[in-house]
């Protein structure tokens, strides 16, 4: 059955069926933090053809304030009512492209940055495949205390309680909305859960990544609870990661794979992976993108702070699962460093520029690794060839500001107000006085 054409018409349809009382326009800024804001039926032609007019100045890392009109644009194949809003005179979304008034690409745009990675992908022959996995946390509310809901473990069929029904109540959600989910589970920690996306299109994912977001926390205020993507809220417990599989497709066929190779990679597959790993301190500050992202990021609690790759191993980087025989489509690299609460659309572009550049300078291989990295000494780990991922986010921001990757990747001025961003929050948290400093020193010194 050929796919329904989700175009302008079809959405002026959908509207008028449906009944629809408003429309969200949805973008995100620099940081990754959705923004949004709403039209009536009257005005859909005037979004659909010419696109709404808003001030960029406002808006964090877009425009200056002599620059400031902008354009929201909106994309009708992302149309979806919103299932957490009355549905009697609904309200729908449409994420948009940010573009400037004369309707060129506005380069402030994460939207626009994925784009361009995934075109020169697509100069090459090739299409992004993605399926991350986000976990986060429910708390009984937004306090610092964090109050757990459970006390569950990994894939711990906890009794009935409010968690799994909002975990359930929020895969019907995501359902609703045409966003298909793999599975669901209870994750490590304490009242921390996971719902993995459907292997799909990198743009369709990073769409689908920022409606995940919204819709577990309006899910989960809706039962009277707060939901985190956090990447590290409890000290002593496992943090939130965002596990992202990645494969590139020529057509039908998986680039990655080549049942003829020890592992049954590609020789696109291995220089793919291989610029993953080469350029990871460069992008790390884009795929852990705050200051708590580090706290999550250290031995001990299944994050991945050493740069190596394995099949089985899940302390390292990069594992690219084991084959299974008429799974060829399946083959692909898992990058174990991204948190949940990076910037979607800047994530993967990264990634895609790290891998594309393995590809096109043939980068080699280096040995898996299938020893757990945390137990290794540290001499043990130099012999090996392994090292580190930065140890703080004023670390990786120094190491991404001097990144031609990163900055090829994102384009200077995303570049350019990310890092700007970073060193500002840097420099706000190394001054704080905390508290475990004052409980430990205040007493002896």
């Amino acid at each position: 059955m050929a796919e329904l054409r989700k175009d302008a018409e079809w959405v002026r349809k959908q509207v008028k069926d449906l009944d629809v009382a408003f429309i969200r326009l949805w973008f995100t800024d620099v940081l990754g933090f959705l923004k949004s804001f709403a039209v009536t039926p009257d005005e859909l032609d005037t979004a659909l053809d010419e696109g709404m007019g808003f001030d960029g100045s406002s808006i964090e890392g877009f425009a200056r304030i002599e620059e400031s009109d902008m354009i929201a644009r909106p994309d009708p194949s992302t149309f979806a009512i919103l299932p957490w809003r009355p549905q009697d005179g609904a309200v729908a979304r449409m994420i948009c492209d940010v573009v400037r008034p004369d309707g060129t690409p506005y380069e402030g745009d994460p939207r626009y940055a994925l784009r361009r990675m995934l075109k020169r992908a697509a100069d090459k022959g090739y299409t992004l495949y993605v399926g991350p996995e986000l976990e986060y946390f429910y708390f009984a509310d937004e306090s610092p205390a964090c109050s757990v809901l459970d006390s569950g473990g990994y894939f711990d069929l906890t009794p009935q309680n409010l968690a799994v029904d909002m975990r359930r109540q929020t895969v019907q959600t995501l359902q609703c909305m045409g966003i298909q989910v793999e599975y669901s589970h209870h994750e490590v920690a304490p009242s921390q859960h996971e719902i993995d996306l459907r292997y799909s299109e990198g743009l369709r994912v990073a769409d689908n990544v920022m409606t995940y977001r919204q819709a577990v926390k309006e899910v989960a205020a809706r039962n009277g609870v707060h939901a985190t993507f956090m990447p590290k809220p409890l000290f002593g417990e496992n943090g939130s990661g965002m596990h992202t599989h990645q494969s590139l497709f020529e057509g039908e066929k998986n680039a990655f794979f080549d049942a003829s190779n020890e592992y049954q990679l590609s020789d696109v597959g291995r220089a793919y992976v291989a610029g993953l790993l080469a350029h990871a301190p460069e992008y790390c500050a884009v795929i852990a993108q705050w200051v708590n992202s580090y706290k999550r990021l250290v031995p001990g609690y299944e994050a991945p702070c050493y740069i190596c790759w394995g099949r089985r191993n899940r302390s390292a980087m990069v594992r690219v699962p084991m084959y299974k025989p008429g799974k060829e489509k399946a083959t692909r690299a898992e990058l174990r460093s991204p948190d949940p609460a990076a910037n979607p659309y800047l994530a993967f572009a990264v990634m895609l520029a790290a891998g594309l550049k393995g590809i096109e300078e043939g980068y080699e291989l280096p040995a898996p690794v299938e020893r757990d990295v945390y137990a290794l000494t540290e001499t043990e780990r130099r012999e090996m060839g392994v090292e580190s991922l930065p140890r703080d986010l004023g670390h990786a921001i120094d190491v991404c500001e001097k990144s031609d990757l990163v900055r090829d990747a994102l384009g200077d001025h995303i570049f350019e107000k990310f890092i700007e961003n970073k060193k500002i929050e840097w420099d706000h948290y190394r001054v704080q006085v905390t508290g475990y400093e004052l409980e430990k020193y205040l007493p002896v010194l």
